[in-house]
């Protein structure tokens, strides 16, 4: 006989299961906390009488800043009571009050609690309260501006929790990034923040346009069709009209231009946008970057007020602008093909081009004994600020402005930065992102195809800028022997994409590259710090530098050298990491592929590298077998066409055998 079941119509059932009892805390302190101060202004925030609510709910959004009190107000469910009660409530004192609650806690507590409040519906909330306030800031009859000062304030209050709320949100997940950023009431008020502000009127809701830009650089990244409607707006007029200001909302102002031109850069549809890219944008960074000065890191200000905050802000958008700068170059800079592996029976020669460990064609080495002095640098980053950018259509970037204001402009200061002695926390931090921006400046222009004569002028505008990056940034970082494994991480990687777009005229000193062989070795047994990206840890840009390095029309003992660390690299197999030994597997492709390379006689074939590439060829077939592909895709992928390219190696080395 079956068991029978429990009546599901009782009243557990009807219960509301997030108003359960609320068990008091064991902590004496923590205890009587609850019941002086936490109990009575919840029950208060229950009141019939509005003013009681009103007042309970300022109460709470005061004691909410003390993480004791705020603590023990999430165990009392007060995220329910306002959600259910004070959001709604008649008064606009109560109202502004609920808001502001809610904005403290999402400021304060983890991403899960933004997420929490989605899946609660909060968006719907915060759209009904979006309009009101848009409609008053609005309104011509009565001007908000004539409004009862009491009035201006709680609106104020209102659409400065509503932002603030809403850049917690989006920073907390795509899914709520993608709903915020679709709706037309949520970015209609930040375009109205963003464009009233600039009219110079009512101070209170002109203090809000730095945290509307900031929302809004937030909620359009990556978003084509908001980038499209942020166009038709007023606000982007007065971006426009704000981008030049070298203070937070310019700033801010740039970094949410940047993110709309990156948006629309490539649609069919785009709008036409005169004289709008990222290069009229550059000027404003620099200046921020340029107020960058050793032991002047001070935090004074909060939020975006902050200089720190502003010029943190300024790399990371020269950084971003970096990484799309081969987009801004489409159709002037030609972009080399894409190799993933070989097809047919061809040749190794014929099937495989040099290509490095994303699959492009690499440019050249290094060379050895080409030293740098402070006189050659100087007169190196002379050349990139100087006015002439040379004559003819292949002899100049003047078709390329964005990248002729990062070259001229913020590139300079930039290295500054880097080569600046941090004295704290602030100091490192900044000196992280000027790195970033180096390197990803650095490798767009790795990616372009020198050998393409409508490049030259774009080769040589930037030769005096990859020198100099490594004269003034690379060989000083790599001579203090530095043990932050970030910071190496960084300057090994800005080292190999200088080394690739330098070809043959990286200025290495005699014995510069064992700093990098000494490096590799250091990072056996460390711990990656990108898990999730294996091929971005400091052992694989190691090897990827050395390859470069060791490309024609490198001197034989240095090929030598650096060909005999990369096959012992494979030989170690299976203790050499995966993604390492791919790297290996790919540098030793570009640097050996071609028996026309003057070392290719005297090392590869007289130190017998062959027979050892022979030997390698098992255990890197035993090494993609122990590659998971559901969670390790792309490492699996990427393995198995290096094994798949070192079989057609060595066919292809023993048919062209001397």
């Amino acid at each position: 006989m079956g068991k029978s079941r429990r009546n599901r119509g009782g009243l557990a059932h009807r219960r509301d299961p997030i108003m359960k009892q609320v068990k008091p805390p064991s902590d004496p302190e923590l205890a009587a906390l609850r019941e002086s101060k936490i109990l009575p202004v919840i029950n208060d925030l229950k009141n019939a009488d509005p003013k009681s609510r009103s007042a309970a709910a300022t109460a709470v959004a005061n004691l909410i800043q003390d993480t004791k009190c705020r603590k023990l107000l999430l165990r009392e469910q007060v995220v329910h009571t306002v959600l259910a009660q004070t959001l709604t409530d008649a008064a606009l004192e109560s109202r502004a009050a609920g808001w502001g609650i809610l904005q403290v806690l999402a400021q304060e507590e983890e991403a899960d609690f933004c997420v929490h409040l989605f899946r609660q519906d909060i968006l719907t909330a915060i759209e009904y309260a979006a309009k009101t306030v848009s409609e008053k800031l609005q309104s011509e009859e009565p001007a908000f501006s004539r409004l009862p000062r009491a009035e201006q304030s709680f609106t104020t209050s209102i659409a400065a929790s509503l932002v603030s709320l809403l850049t917690a949100l989006a920073e907390s997940g795509d899914e709520l990034l993608e709903a915020i950023s679709a709706n037309a009431a949520v970015s209609h008020l930040v375009f109205t923040l963003i464009a009233r502000s600039s009219q110079g009127e009512d101070g209170g809701v002109a203090n809000l346009r730095s945290d509307a830009l900031a929302c809004l650089m937030i909620i359009c990244e990556d978003n084509a069709q908001l980038a499209k409607r942020v166009v038709d707006s007023p606000s982007f007029q007065a971006m426009v009209a704000l981008k030049d200001e070298a203070d937070s909302d310019g700033i801010l102002a740039c970094a949410a231009l940047h993110n709309i031109f990156a948006a629309l850069n490539g649609l069919p549809d785009a709008p036409h946008i005169p004289d709008a890219d990222d290069s009229i944008l550059i000027p404003t960074l620099t200046k921020a970057v340029a107020a960058i000065a050793p032991g002047r890191t001070a935090t004074n200000g909060n939020g975006w007020s902050c200089p720190v905050e502003q010029q943190q802000l300024a790399l990371e958008t020269l950084a971003s602008i970096g990484t799309s700068l081969n987009s801004a170059m489409s159709g002037s800079a030609p972009q080399k093909e894409v190799v993933t592996g070989t097809e047919g029976d061809q040749d190794m020669g014929e099937a495989d081009e040099p290509g490095g460990s994303d699959g492009e064609e690499e440019d050249g080495g290094g060379e050895g004994g080409d030293e740098m002095d402070a006189d050659a640098m100087e007169a190196d980053m002379e050349m990139v600020t100087g006015a002439d950018t040379g004559d003819g259509d292949g002899e100049n970037i003047n078709h390329l402005p964005v990248l002729k204001a990062l070259l001229q402009k913020a590139v300079p200061e930039v290295i500054r930065v880097v080569c600046m002695q941090p004295t704290d926390d602030d100091g490192m931090r900044l000196q992280s992102h000027a790195l970033s921006a180096l390197n990803n400046v650095a490798w767009s222009v790795s990616l372009i195809d020198f050998s393409d004569d409508q490049n030259t002028g774009i080769q040589k505008a930037w030769s005096p800028v990859g020198r100099s990056l490594w004269g003034q940034v690379i060989s000083p970082i790599l001579s203090t022997d530095t043990t932050d494994v970030g910071l190496a991480t960084q300057v090994t990687g800005l080292a190999w994409a200088v080394s690739r777009s330098l070809g043959g005229r990286t200025p290495l000193k005699a014995d510069e590259h064992r700093k990098f062989i000494t490096l590799y070795q250091a990072t056996r047994g460390l711990e990656p710090q990108d898990p999730e990206d294996p091929f971005q840890s400091l052992g694989v840009k190691c090897v990827g530098v050395l390859g470069q390095l060791a490309i024609d029309p490198a001197p034989a003992d240095l090929n030598r050298e650096i060909g005999t660390f990369l096959v012992t690299v494979l030989a170690s197999l299976p203790d050499t990491p995966a993604a390492d030994a791919v790297e290996a597997l790919n540098q030793v492709f570009d640097i050996y592929g071609d028996e026309g390379y003057a070392y290719d006689k005297e090392v590869f074939w007289k130190d017998n590298f062959l027979s050892h590439l022979e030997e390698v060829l098992p255990k890197a077939r035993a090494m993609v077998k122990t590659i998971d592909k559901k969670s390790k895709t792309e490492l699996r992928t990427r393995a198995d066409e290096a094994v798949l390219n070192l079989t057609r190696f060595l066919a292809y080395k023993k048919k062209h055998k001397p």
